[in-house]
Protein backbone atom coordinates (compact mmCIF):
# COMPACT_ATOMS: atom_id res chain seq x y z
CA UNK A 1 0.00 0.00 0.00
CA UNK A 2 1.46 3.19 -1.14
CA UNK A 3 1.12 6.89 1.23
CA UNK A 4 -2.04 8.84 0.52
CA UNK A 5 -1.51 12.56 0.99
CA UNK A 6 -5.00 13.30 0.99
CA UNK A 7 -4.79 11.28 3.91
CA UNK A 8 -1.75 11.80 6.03
CA UNK A 9 -0.70 14.05 8.55
CA UNK A 10 3.29 14.46 9.47
CA UNK A 11 3.85 13.35 13.20
CA UNK A 12 7.29 14.89 14.73
CA UNK A 13 8.18 13.05 18.21
CA UNK A 14 10.02 15.21 20.84
CA UNK A 15 12.79 16.78 18.32
CA UNK A 16 13.57 18.96 21.60
CA UNK A 17 16.51 21.06 21.29
CA UNK A 18 17.72 20.03 24.19
CA UNK A 19 17.55 16.25 23.48
CA UNK A 20 18.93 15.95 20.21
CA UNK A 21 22.51 16.63 21.35
CA UNK A 22 22.18 13.10 23.32
CA UNK A 23 20.63 11.86 20.51
CA UNK A 24 22.89 9.11 18.04
CA UNK A 25 23.23 10.58 14.96
CA UNK A 26 21.04 13.62 16.07
CA UNK A 27 22.40 16.29 13.90
CA UNK A 28 21.05 14.39 11.41
CA UNK A 29 17.99 13.13 12.74
CA UNK A 30 16.96 17.28 13.10
CA UNK A 31 18.16 17.57 9.66
CA UNK A 32 16.05 14.64 7.89
CA UNK A 33 12.79 16.14 10.23
CA UNK A 34 13.27 19.57 9.05
CA UNK A 35 13.11 18.51 5.41
CA UNK A 36 9.87 16.26 5.64
CA UNK A 37 8.31 19.02 7.71
CA UNK A 38 9.03 21.47 5.18
CA UNK A 39 7.90 18.41 2.53
CA UNK A 40 4.64 18.28 4.23
CA UNK A 41 4.07 21.83 4.52
CA UNK A 42 4.60 22.47 1.05
CA UNK A 43 2.36 19.91 0.10
CA UNK A 44 -0.10 21.06 2.57
CA UNK A 45 -0.41 18.06 4.93
CA UNK A 46 -0.91 19.04 8.64
CA UNK A 47 2.53 18.82 10.63
CA UNK A 48 1.88 18.24 14.24
CA UNK A 49 4.34 18.13 16.75
CA UNK A 50 4.74 17.02 20.80
CA UNK A 51 7.09 18.08 22.88
CA UNK A 52 7.75 16.05 25.77
CA UNK A 53 7.58 18.06 29.14
CA UNK A 54 8.43 21.41 27.82
CA UNK A 55 9.02 23.20 30.80
CA UNK A 56 11.83 20.53 31.64
CA UNK A 57 13.23 19.67 28.19
CA UNK A 58 12.84 22.62 26.49
CA UNK A 59 10.85 23.68 23.15
CA UNK A 60 11.48 21.46 19.95
CA UNK A 61 14.19 23.08 17.74
CA UNK A 62 12.86 26.17 16.70
CA UNK A 63 13.41 25.19 12.91
CA UNK A 64 10.43 22.20 13.83
CA UNK A 65 8.74 24.75 15.58
CA UNK A 66 8.29 27.31 12.84
CA UNK A 67 7.27 24.51 10.45
CA UNK A 68 4.41 22.68 12.35
CA UNK A 69 0.52 23.54 12.46
CA UNK A 70 0.35 22.49 16.02
CA UNK A 71 2.74 21.44 18.83
CA UNK A 72 1.40 19.49 21.86
CA UNK A 73 3.05 19.72 25.20
CA UNK A 74 2.73 15.85 26.96
CA UNK A 75 3.64 15.06 29.98
CA UNK A 76 3.07 10.85 29.00
CA UNK A 77 5.23 9.23 26.89
CA UNK A 78 2.03 8.15 24.89
CA UNK A 79 0.90 11.36 23.12
CA UNK A 80 -2.25 9.31 22.56
CA UNK A 81 -2.93 9.82 26.28
CA UNK A 82 -2.52 13.32 26.03
CA UNK A 83 -5.60 13.71 23.59
CA UNK A 84 -3.28 13.97 20.43
CA UNK A 85 -5.91 11.29 18.25
CA UNK A 86 -8.91 13.77 18.85
CA UNK A 87 -7.63 16.66 18.60
CA UNK A 88 -5.05 17.09 16.10
CA UNK A 89 -5.77 14.45 13.86
CA UNK A 90 -9.71 14.45 13.51
CA UNK A 91 -9.54 14.14 9.42
CA UNK A 92 -6.63 11.50 8.96
CA UNK A 93 -6.10 8.04 8.02
CA UNK A 94 -2.47 7.66 8.26
CA UNK A 95 0.28 9.41 10.27
CA UNK A 96 3.70 9.42 9.06
CA UNK A 97 5.58 9.55 12.38
CA UNK A 98 9.47 10.44 13.46
CA UNK A 99 11.46 12.04 15.80
CA UNK A 100 13.09 11.10 19.64
CA UNK A 101 13.40 8.61 21.36
CA UNK A 102 12.43 5.66 18.92
CA UNK A 103 11.86 3.22 21.31
CA UNK A 104 10.09 5.30 24.12
CA UNK A 105 7.56 8.44 22.87
CA UNK A 106 7.82 7.76 19.25
CA UNK A 107 7.23 3.93 19.72
CA UNK A 108 4.17 4.88 22.25
CA UNK A 109 2.46 6.67 20.60
CA UNK A 110 3.01 5.05 17.29
CA UNK A 111 1.23 1.65 18.73
CA UNK A 112 -1.66 3.40 20.32
CA UNK A 113 -2.34 4.81 16.67
CA UNK A 114 -2.08 1.19 15.29
CA UNK A 115 -4.79 0.27 18.01
CA UNK A 116 -6.88 3.13 17.25
CA UNK A 117 -6.93 2.05 13.46
CA UNK A 118 -4.62 4.53 11.41
CA UNK A 119 -2.04 3.26 9.23
CA UNK A 120 1.32 4.12 10.70
CA UNK A 121 4.86 4.95 8.59
CA UNK A 122 7.45 5.22 10.43
CA UNK A 123 10.55 7.58 8.92
CA UNK A 124 13.59 5.27 9.80
CA UNK A 125 16.00 8.21 8.73
CA UNK A 126 14.51 10.81 10.65
CA UNK A 127 13.86 8.77 13.79
CA UNK A 128 16.19 8.41 16.48
CA UNK A 129 17.47 7.31 20.08
CA UNK A 130 20.60 7.57 22.67
CA UNK A 131 21.65 4.00 21.58
CA UNK A 132 21.45 2.56 17.96
CA UNK A 133 19.97 -0.74 19.41
CA UNK A 134 17.37 0.68 21.17
CA UNK A 135 15.99 2.59 17.94
CA UNK A 136 16.76 -0.19 15.98
CA UNK A 137 14.47 -2.85 18.48
CA UNK A 138 11.66 -0.07 18.35
CA UNK A 139 11.48 -0.42 14.53
CA UNK A 140 10.96 -4.44 14.78
CA UNK A 141 8.66 -4.06 17.19
CA UNK A 142 6.84 -1.78 15.34
CA UNK A 143 7.36 -3.51 12.03
CA UNK A 144 5.52 -6.65 13.63
CA UNK A 145 2.45 -4.10 14.88
CA UNK A 146 2.04 -3.58 11.73
CA UNK A 147 3.41 -0.32 11.04
CA UNK A 148 5.51 0.43 7.57
CA UNK A 149 9.29 1.77 7.62
CA UNK A 150 9.88 3.93 5.17
CA UNK A 151 12.73 6.92 4.91
CA UNK A 152 12.08 10.46 3.50
CA UNK A 153 12.53 10.12 -0.11
CA UNK A 154 10.03 7.37 -0.33
CA UNK A 155 7.33 9.55 1.93
CA UNK A 156 8.29 12.57 -0.37
CA UNK A 157 7.71 10.60 -3.84
CA UNK A 158 4.62 9.19 -2.21
CA UNK A 159 3.16 12.24 -1.48
CA UNK A 160 3.76 13.67 -4.78
CA UNK A 161 2.92 10.35 -6.63
CA UNK A 162 3.97 12.44 -9.87
CA UNK A 163 6.59 14.89 -11.82
CA UNK A 164 4.01 16.63 -13.10
CA UNK A 165 2.81 17.77 -9.49
CA UNK A 166 3.27 20.69 -9.62
CA UNK A 167 5.65 21.06 -6.31
CA UNK A 168 7.90 18.68 -7.78
CA UNK A 169 10.86 20.92 -8.39
CA UNK A 170 10.82 22.43 -4.86
CA UNK A 171 10.30 18.49 -3.24
CA UNK A 172 13.26 17.47 -5.35
CA UNK A 173 16.17 19.92 -4.13
CA UNK A 174 15.12 18.93 -0.38
CA UNK A 175 15.91 15.20 -1.25
CA UNK A 176 18.85 15.40 -3.85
Amino acid sequence: MLMNANESALLIIDVQEKLMPAIHDGANVLTQNIRLATIASLLGLPVIATEQTPEKLGPNHPDIKRLCDRTLAKTHFDACVDGLPATFLPACKEVVVSGCEAHVCMLQTAMTLLQNGYRVWVVTDATGSRKTADRDAAFARLRGAGAVPVTLEMVAYEWLGQSSHPQFREVLKLVK
